[in-house]
């Protein structure tokens, strides 16, 4: 047999798409070449999968070997390929089972001693494979448990080369190398469970626009002095919100497989990410000029992107949330392929009055010039605010009295009320295609079945006349008013839901 093939996966984004790898022997110089449109690491594998087949007694053959990766006008990076190459390159040779071969999708990376190396993206590109009717996957011993997760997918956790030549029926002795652990460690992460609203004391009406927050899904902005519980609040938030579904947590571990992070079970607890202040637009929104990596809004997704210290963001950073904002789906271009990345997720905003954070705080001196305080609070833009549903003022917390009564305030409790509201709002909109309020089109909510009277409405109606409001600000009180309808149990909208969400966004009475 002079002519190999086997399957490899190359991801671009979350989607994956098959590789057929093609190794063919001819009688002309001795050399190695790798065709199809593959990048610079794809391009050195040659020599990866020569040393480590030669360090594996597995030599390969002193002829011409091309090696032909399938479709050709397909963009492919990385070195999850090495695998696939090396199989594909030693099947022209050796006896090995041909319909194992062509029913097997490879992922890996070689290391020159034969061992094969955990790669990145391991559970989307298997998922690729199942959706593509592939049923059996060799991947890095390290990445096999992420593999599993994939179900009707028969994973072999391979340590070396040999082990997978002799899966195939190739007579080997079992390889004697240690496994290659997995060289990223999980970010540390403070379960959500522990994180208990009991522990906020004397901020009663943030944890309440919390709840509202939570109910409808609806973006928050917090402002106030330093020491206020902003951060405090805003790390709590997972902890109220409904466990993810199948489908959003195979999403979500998915997006932390694909930015390097090691996978070993599926997390129902919604993703909370926080980027530093000083992060760029392409670490939030992600990247890369040859492999595609998630920044923090697509690993946000299905969970809470919290940007502490808004202020000290840079605008372009800030502007970049705009987009995803509105369509929940981030695409990255570059020269010759597009990326898509989800990007579902609740924006939670928290910022200081002004650099110092003592502007407006009784008995605290601030000295910074007012136009400092208006460009400091300028990094937080007109249409970005225009999109955030809540904006919620905080004052420090100026006594302990009330840290009996709050003490009763649990998590566990409000999340069965936010759990409540969802399943409301879930049974009102069963006929159309959303399932939160803060997803829900404003003509619909203006127009649709359930839309609020005239006399109901009137208080919007006033304020987007006199300029308090947008149109788009309008529809956001409209969602936010029916959060709050739902945590009271009222199946129609009434004035104190609009007046409670007119107050949640703006601070205006009813």
């Amino acid at each position: 047999m002079t002519v190999g093939r086997t399957w490899g996966i190359v991801l671009t984004g979350l989607q994956g798409d098959l590789v057929e790898v093609e190794a063919d022997l001819s009688n002309q110089t001795p050399g190695f070449s790798i065709i199809g449109l593959a990048d610079k690491a794809i391009g050195e594998a040659h020599q990866r999968v020569h040393n480590a087949c030669a360090n594996s007694d597995l030599s390969l053959p002193r002829r011409k070997l091309t090696v032909n990766l399938s479709p050709a006008n397909l963009p492919k990076q990385g070195s999850g390929l090495d695998v696939a190459i090396a199989i594909a390159s030693l099947a022209t040779e050796r006896a090995m089972d041909a319909a194992s071969l062509a029913a097997t999708v490879h992922i890996g990376e070689l290391g020159l001693d034969g061992r094969l190396r955990p790669v990145a993206g391991v559970l989307p590109a298997v998922a690729a494979a199942a959706r593509a009717g592939v049923r059996k996957v060799v991947v890095p011993y390290a990445n096999r448990d992420e593999a599993a997760l994939v179900t009707d997918v028969t994973v072999f956790g391979a340590i070396s080369l040999r082990d997978v030549a002799r899966w195939h029926g190739l007579d080997v002795d079992e390889g004697a190398c240690e496994p290659v652990p997995h060289a990223a460690a999980s970010a540390v992460r403070t379960p959500a469970e522990s994180l208990d609203l009991a522990d906020v004391i004397g901020q009663s009406d943030a944890v309440d626009a919390l709840t509202v927050a939570a109910a409808g899904a609806h973006h928050l902005l917090m402002s106030g002095p330093p020491g206020a519980g902003k951060t405090m609040l805003a790390r709590r938030l997972p902890g109220i919100l409904p466990d993810l579904d199948d489908d959003a947590a195979v999403q979500a571990a998915s997006l932390r497989s694909l930015a390097g992070e090691p996978i070993a079970e599926l997390s129902r607890v919604p993703p909370f990410e926080a980027p530093h202040h000083s992060a760029s637009a392409t670490a939030l929104v992600g990247g890369g000029s040859r492999t595609v990596r998630p920044g923090s809004i697509a690993r946000a997704s299905g969970g809470v992107l919290f940007l502490d210290e808004a202020g000290e963001f840079g605008a372009q950073a800030l502007d970049a949330l705009r987009q995803p904002l509105e369509s929940g789906a981030i695409e990255i271009h570059r020269a010759g392929f597009r990326a898509s990345f989800p990007a579902r997720f609740q924006l939670v905003l928290a910022t200081n009055p002004c650099p110092c954070g003592n502007y407006g705080v009784p008995g605290a001196d601030c000295r910074c010039p007012s136009l400092a305080i208006r460009r400091y609070l300028g990094k937080l833009s007109g249409p970005l605010r225009d999109r955030i549903d809540i904006e919620l003022s905080l004052q420090r917390v100026s006594t302990t009295r009330s840290e009996a009564a709050m003490a009763s305030v649990t998590s566990r409790d409000v999340r069965e009320r936010v759990m409540a509201a969802r399943e409301r709002a879930a049974r009102r909109l069963r006929a159309t295609p959303w399932r939160t309020n803060a997803r829900v089109a404003g003509s619909w909510l203006r127009n649709g079945p359930l839309a609020p009277d005239a006399a109901i409405r009137r208080p919007l109606d006033a304020a987007l006349h006199r300029g308090a409001l947008t149109l788009r600000g309008y529809d956001r009180v409209l969602r936010v008013a029916w959060s709050v309808a739902d945590l009271a149990g009222n199946d129609r909208l009434e004035p104190s839901d609009i007046g409670r969400a007119l107050y949640l966004k703006k601070g205006l009475g009813g």
